[in-house]
Formats: C-alpha cells, structure tokens, sequence
C-alpha cells in the first residue's frame, strides 16, 4: 500500500457513525472546500478495522465537525441538508427503500396500539353496558317478585271472600229451608185446628165472590165480628155509619188544633172534641168522620175510630178479591181475612194502637 491511500484512510473506521452514515448512503456529504464530494463508499477500498493509525504519517489535518440539520420527511425517515442548502443525495432513495420495512412495522404497531386501546375502551364501555342492564334486570326482577306476592295475596283474599260467600250463601239456603219447614209444620198444625165449616165456606165464597150479605160466609161474619163491632150507644148514627161503610162512603179525618178565624164553617158538627157522638162518652176526640156527600160532621173518639177503621180494612180487602186484584191461592186469603177478623175482635174490646 502506497502513502496516498494510507493517507485517506480514517482512524475510527470501523466506528465512526459518519463513516457508517456516508457509507451506508443515507447522508451525501459534499463540503465546499475541503475536497470534493463523497460518494458511495467514497472511492477508496474497504478499510481495515484491524490496523492501528500511525501519527505523523503526512495525511491532511483532521477535518472539523460541522454541523449538519436534519429535516423530517416522514413519521419514520429523515435526511440531512448540507451548510449549503443541497438537496438530498441520489443514494436518498435507497434509503427510503431500507427504511419502508421499519416504518410499516411502526405503521403496524402503532395500529395494534390503538387498536388494543380501542378493544380496552370498548371493553369497558361494554362491562359498564353490562352492569346497568344487570343492575336494571335485578330491580325488574325484583319489580316482578313483588308484584307476584301482591298478586298471590290477592288470590288468597279472593279465595277466602268466596268461600266466605258460598258459606253465608250456604247458611241462609239453609236458614230458609228450617224456616220454611217450620212454616209448614204450622201450616199443617193450623189447618188440623181450623174449622172445616168455615174454610169450605171461604172457599165457596172465593169461588163466587160478592158483598151480598146472605151468604154464608159474609153472614157469619157480619154476625160474629161486623155488627158487634160497629154497635155503639148511639144506635140510629151507628146504622148510619154501617151503611156508610158498606157502601164505602165513610170518610176519617183529623180534627185540626184551631179553626182559623177567617173560615167560616157551615157545616154542622155534633158532639165536640171532648164527647164521642157515637158513645156518649166524654172522650178527647181528635178524629171526625163525615158520612156519604152529607155535610155533618161527627166527633168520634179513639176507640171509635180503632172499631171503625178494623171494619174498614175488613170490607177493603175482600173488594180486592171481588175485584180480583189479590193472586193468591185460598189458604194465604183465609188467613187474612182470619187476621183482619181477628183486630176487629180486639178492637170491639178496646185494643187498639195507642196512636189511633
């Protein structure tokens, strides 16, 4: 080896990041006035890592170190400009063609990257997603488990009213049934007691109905409880009073308190509210009667009227049966007529209602 290529050899070759850098061919490094451009791998023969620098060997001073902006091209590759302004070298597309493989990789981690944070966000995203709609189905459940026990004790209420019901209903079916067969028995025990005279004698009456006294029903009636309860002392207004009844004519009312002193009253009154016209007693009389279309009007006490009023409903309800108006089969009648026979019994003894 001659003395001009030992001359151009560098100490820290095998070193050296310029070295590295120029040989490489990432920087193009061309000094203005140093020497001339380097190139590729600067037109000198591989240099020998291995051997020692030797001083004093006559080679050019030592360069100094300028220095160099680097400019960024990309997110993953750079170049160097020189003091000068140069452009990039033409070794500059090797380059970018060495650095592509590193900068998909980097391209791809960083995809990953975000990618897993993406998956990390929406992983969360979902666990919290998850948790509200757990927490939203533990309150319907529990929503539902409520509604369930509100809806079994509604049921057991239901189910106790109606067996409550059915038995209450049960109880007075069967409350009926006792009583009905109580009536019955005095039905059955009633009809052994009663007249047999007397009941075919209603019966031929109903069959026939009319207020012709000389039947024999009407008859014994008016014999046993009519005429003696309508005989009062007063023996001519009392056969009045019977006609009057008969006839359905007769008219009760109430005497009143005071007559106002503006009416005049033409008709005449016998007897005064404190004697009965028809027993000549000195009663307190609050009742009048008027007879037909007469005027007259007859002071009359309560037992009068008590007599009076029982012989009325007598002849009221055997009308509706002449009339028709009472449905019924003949036994319920023949016991009406035996009640109302029976209140004018009490009342020609002088029971009556103590409002009469």
């Amino acid at each position: 080896m001659d003395d001009s290529k030992e001359r151009t050899r560098c100490p820290a070759r095998g070193t050296c990041p310029v070295f590295l850098a120029l040989s490489s061919g990432a920087v193009r490094y061309a000094p203005s006035v140093l020497g001339p451009a380097l190139d590729g791998n600067l037109g000198e023969e591989p240099w020998d890592t291995d051997s020692q620098p030797h001083p004093d060997e006559g080679h050019p001073p030592p360069l100094e170190a300028v220095p160099v902006p680097w400019k960024s091209v990309g997110p993953c590759r750079s170049h160097r400009e020189s003091p000068g302004g140069l452009a990039e070298s033409p070794g500059g597309e090797e380059a970018q063609g060495e650095e592509g493989p590193a900068a998909a990789q980097l391209d791809v981690l960083r995809l990953r990257s975000s990618s897993m944070e993406i998956r990390e966000k929406g992983s969360e995203f979902l666990k919290d997603e998850l948790h509200k709609a757990q927490k939203e189905l533990k309150l319907k459940d529990e929503e539902c488990e409520r509604l369930s026990k509100v809806r079994e004790q509604l049921e057991r209420e239901l189910e106790e009213l109606t067996a409550s019901l059915f038995e209450e209903a049960h109880k007075m079916v069967r409350e009926a049934n006792m009583k009905q067969a109580a009536s019955e028995k005095q039905l059955k025990e009633a009809r052994g007691k009663v007249d047999t005279t007397l009941f075919a004698e209603f019966q031929a009456w109903r069959e026939s109905p009319t207020l012709d006294k000389t039947c024999p029903f009407l008859e014994r009636v008016y014999r046993e409880d009519v005429g003696p309860c309508l005989d009062f002392t007063m023996q001519e207004l009392s056969a009045l009073v019977r006609a009057a009844v008969e006839d359905n004519t007769l008219t009760i009312e109430p005497v009143a308190a005071q007559t106002p002193p503006t009416v005049k009253v033409a008709a005449v009154e016998y007897g005064s509210t404190k004697t009965c016209a028809l027993s000549g007693l000195a009663r307190a009389c609050r009742h009048r009667i008027r007879l037909g279309d007469s005027e007259n009007h007859y002071y009359i006490s309560p037992s009068s009227r008590a007599r009076i009023t029982a012989v009325c409903n007598f002849f009221t309800y055997i009308r509706y049966i002449q009339q028709g108006l009472v449905r019924q089969e003949a036994e319920p009648m023949f016991w009406e007529i035996t009640r109302l026979r029976k209140e004018m019994s009490l009342a020609k003894l002088g029971f009556f209602p103590q409002e009469a």
